[in-house]
């Protein structure tokens, strides 16, 4: 999928609920990429819209205040403005990071109200409620937590189960508890209502749908799901003090349910910045001109939102607004096995991740770890070794060595070219074609292999420093070539700040300061990558190391206070390599022997059944750090994208790897082998020291079952 030509774009994430702090699970789902989106469709000359904010009504708003003993308007007036703090030294760039809860959302919000009833899909009738004997008050949504009727799940909430993501009516909760007060005084009341008709739009809705079948596949199942449970109303009204008031006679002591105001509080931000750049329907271009292209970026538990109950109502209301083009729809970000919770206060905090390291540490690795196609975890371990490993060795070390070198060397001004090398050739032209694999994969929505081309880039740009040895021709007084090398090094530096502004904006612009270029790294576009930083150009003159790398003890320390367990299974894991290393070499010739002989042990065909063998494409391989034999590998399996490693380094390539199709062990116990997740192994013919890998004969569709 790639993203077409428009003349503008509009981007939205997913809006935080303001009641609180979110965790990283929230910012990898929706609030990052969707930054690094926009700062992408930037770096490329675009015209881009990017809007967000929190989400201020309901009764996620109503039950924190109540806990914090705050007056609603107040504690929602506080933590908008912490929430957008932290965002801003996350160094998200939204054009406007505004909230729900203003003057343009409630007018827009009744706005399209009244165009749905005055179109017949408003419908209202009698339904069941419940309400808490002991504190006297309606409970909806968050006010009452039960067990969920669809998974089990025993700490659900009564608008959605965070488990298994299904939106619910309090009523189906099953042994409901009042969320203030914590008992089951409850009785069942009835009350009048308001309804969203998604039936009468259910034609629209599936050929909407339809048409859009290159969206992630989490964005198209849940969506379709929903069309195949059939569309039925929705309840819009809540009995409520908190929210936006319903202007219709017999409503006056109720409010709109908070999920069908915040949406259409991407369209009032957008009203709200259009007046702040004192144009008031500027807005009309990036939500009513045909040719704006809507981007939403989402959390899976946040789809039938986005591609139902919303598109729902701007068809219904019928004012000509347009509809999301492609709904990047993200899985869970998990937390050392467990899931984030904000209720339960399970995983990092955005504020406090910023306590602790600089915020490109953080961007960095969760969008390594994005989880595009499948859930994925936060580890401690994990996350050191992206900031130690390719952060501080990788990145970090290319452009201190580089610019070191330029101080000590040249006087601290970069030395003039000479003639190229085929070395030197051959790095300035993986750099461009590096600019353009990154630029397709971002066109394609790809976060993770957009960041996993810039980094291998990264580390051939390490790999071409060691082989010409500029230190080595300097002793051998060879100072052109010398000065040649350092001066594609700088090239190198300048594009790797380029293709890493959008994912890591602070370290992107310290690297230009370093090289004392004109302007903003932020300011220039991708394709500059092939203008040349001029010789003689003087650079700053005591560069400090951009990263400083973790250390062990900061980890455990970490660990202790957080929670997780990767640490300690890591050091179990190499205490237990450790142990079985001996035996393991005086086996060797034995177990050739064995092999040699075939093994007579014979096993049923039904027990050969239990194996689920597969065919995928090797989409990227690249080389576990600090080791010689491992290798990461991404293979594509059709319905899914698996990571797993490899001992294949010492015979393959990574080049030679990437395109060929593999056949694939998928339903093995997944392992961690030195810090990197496997799931799954790979099927080779070990005839030391050979290795090959077993590939079908013929091209066949990725996924395909081996029998």
């Amino acid at each position: 999928m790639v993203v077409k030509k428009s003349k503008r774009y509009l981007i939205t994430s997913a809006l935080p609920y303001v009641n609180t702090v979110k965790h990283l699970g929230n910012l990898v789902s929706s609030l990052l990429p969707a930054d690094i989106y926009a700062r992408y469709l930037r770096k490329r000359g675009e015209d881009v819209l990017a809007v967000c904010g929190t989400d201020d009504h309901g009764t996620p708003a109503e039950v924190s205040a109540l806990e914090a003993g705050l007056p609603v308007e107040v504690f929602v007036e506080k933590m908008y403005k912490k929430q957008k703090k932290i965002y801003e030294r996350f160094g998200l760039s939204y054009d406007l990071f505004s909230r729900t809860h203003t003057p343009e959302n409630q007018a827009m919000t009744q706005h399209l109200f009244l165009n749905l009833h005055e179109n017949g899909y408003i419908t209202e009738k009698k339904i069941k409620t419940l309400f808490c004997k002991v504190c006297k008050r309606n409970l909806p949504d968050r006010y009452v937590t039960g067990t969920c009727p669809n998974c089990d799940y025993e700490h659900a909430r009564g608008d959605q189960c965070e488990n298994c993501s299904k939106l619910l009516d309090a009523i189906e909760l099953i042994h409901p508890q009042c969320s203030i007060c914590g008992k089951s005084e409850i009785e069942i009341k009835e009350a009048k209502h308001l309804f969203l008709d998604l039936s009468g739009l259910n034609d629209e809705i599936t050929e909407w749908v339809e048409l859009h079948d290159n969206w992630p596949k989490t964005a198209q199942s849940i969506a379709k799901s929903w069309l195949k449970e059939g569309l039925r109303p929705r309840c819009i009204s809540r009995d409520l003090e908190w929210g936006i008031p319903i202007p219709l006679e017999g409503y006056e002591d109720k409010v709109f349910y908070v999920w069908f105001d915040a949406p259409i509080g991407y369209i009032s931000i957008s009203v709200e910045w259009a007046k702040q750049q004192g144009s008031p329907t500027l807005w009309e271009k990036y939500w009513k001109d045909p040719d704006c292209y809507v981007i939403n970026f989402i959390g899976k538990d946040n789809v039938p939102f986005h591609t139902i109950t919303f598109p729902a109502t701007l068809m219904g209301a019928d004012k000509g607004f347009n509809l999301a083009d492609y709904v990047k729809a993200f899985q869970w970000l998990n937390f050392e096995g467990q899931k984030f919770s904000s209720s339960k206060q399970i995983g990092i905090f955005t504020d406090t991740a910023l306590d602790l390291y600089p915020p490109d540490y953080w961007r960095y690795y969760v969008m390594k770890i994005a989880p595009e196609r499948h859930d994925t975890d936060f580890l401690w371990t994990g996350f050191q070794d992206a900031v130690n490993s390719d952060l501080a060795d990788i990145l970090g070390n290319f452009i201190h060595r580089t610019l070191t070198f330029i101080n000590n060397n040249f006087d601290g001004k970069v030395p003039k070219a000479s003639k190229f090398t085929k070395e030197d050739k051959e790095i300035l032209a993986k750099m461009e074609k590096t600019y353009h694999r990154a630029d397709k994969e971002m066109r394609a929505f790809e976060f993770q292999r957009t960041l996993l081309a810039i980094m291998e880039f990264a580390r051939e740009c390490n790999r071409y420093f060691q082989t010409k040895k500029p230190w080595i021709d300097l002793r051998n007084d060879a100072r052109a070539s010398a000065g040649t090398t350092l001066n594609v090094c700088v090239q190198c530096c300048k594009g790797l700040a380029l293709l890493l502004a959008p994912f890591i904006p602070f370290s992107a612009e310290k690297i230009f300061h370093y090289l004392q270029l004109e302007g903003s790294v932020h300011e220039q576009l991708w394709s500059s990558i092939i203008e040349r930083v001029s010789d003689g150009h003087e650079i700053i003159r005591e560069p400090q190391p951009l990263f400083e790398k973790i250390e062990r003890e900061e980890l455990e320390k970490l660990a202790e206070k957080w929670g997780g367990t990767s640490i300690e299974q890591e050091e179990k894991q190499a205490l237990s390599q450790k142990e079985k290393k001996k035996p393991i070499k005086s086996k060797k010739k034995q177990q050739k022997k064995e092999e040699e002989a075939m093994t007579k042990d014979q096993i049923s065909f039904k027990e050969f059944q239990k194996l689920d063998l597969r065919v995928g494409t090797i989409k990227k391989a690249e080389p576990v750090e600090g080791t010689d034999k491992l290798l990461k590998i991404q293979v594509d399996l059709g319905s899914e994208e698996r990571q797993i490693v490899a001992g294949i380094a010492e015979r393959y390539s990574t080049d030679e790897l990437e395109g060929l199709q593999i056949i694939l062990v998928t339903n093995l116990e997944p392992a961690t082998i030195r810090g990197v997740k496997s799931n799954g192994m790979l099927l080779a013919v070990d005839a030391d020291p050979e290795i090959s890998i077993l590939t079908p004969l013929r091209e066949v569709p990725d996924g395909s079952k081996v029998r």
